[in-house]
């Protein structure tokens, strides 16, 4: 009901939400707090968005069931399982190896056969399955990564949070039209960097 007063209006993502068990994917030292409506910290020094952030912008992506989506940013995966329950396909990155081995580890559990997973530097996307219906990106970008729009095909939605690190950034959706890239400012969030290169290990 939280979610809808917020403006969640759509039903698949609403339900997304409530099939999505985002106790499996907090740190076990914040498990009293894994409904609250509030980010929460998890290893790597990312966090796991609140739900209301993850259920507004799997809205603004505009999924359907036929829809192939590219997550930059697994993280705790959540957000990734919640867009497996929307769209047809989903391919998420994530640049650190141990972060996306937890997170396989969850999807596994869940028996989400529709995730494809790559370690890698998601300012790069994953040019091999491009286009894209939708892009998400779940953290702030100082600029809009020239290779995300690149892979985002006609009529299609990027949704990122474009700001410094320091600062409140702002949400945007960027469609793709034949005219050209339209630009929607959101709203204000608050997102850990999208820090360029991947990490196969905490000495690497």
């Amino acid at each position: 009901m939280g979610l809808r007063r917020g403006g969640i209006t759509d039903a698949r993502v609403l339900g997304a939400l409530e099939r999505v068990p985002r106790e499996l994917f907090v740190d076990p030292a914040f498990l009293d707090q894994a409904w609250e409506d509030r980010a929460l910290p998890i290893a790597q020094g990312q966090t796991i968005s609140q739900p209301f952030v993850v259920a507004y912008m799997t809205q603004a992506l505009e999924l359907t069931d036929r829809t192939k989506v590219l997550e930059i940013g697994t993280g705790s995966g959540y957000q990734a399982a919640v867009l497996s329950k929307v769209a047809r396909r989903v391919y998420t990155v994530e640049r650190h190896k141990e972060l996306m081995s937890t997170a396989e580890a969850r999807f596994a559990e869940m028996k989400l056969h529709n995730l494809h997973t790559r370690v890698g530097d998601g300012w790069k996307g994953w040019p091999e399955q491009a286009p894209f219906e939708a892009i998400i990106v779940t953290a702030a970008a100082s600029k809009v990564p020239d290779a995300l729009l690149e892979q985002l095909g006609e009529g299609g939605r990027l949704v990122i949070p474009v700001g410094r690190s320091s600062d409140v950034q702002k949400l945007i959706r960027y469609r793709r039209t034949a005219d050209g890239i339209i630009e929607e400012p959101l709203l204000d969030v608050r997102f850990v960097p999208l820090v360029p290169g991947e990490v196969r290990s905490i000495a690497g």
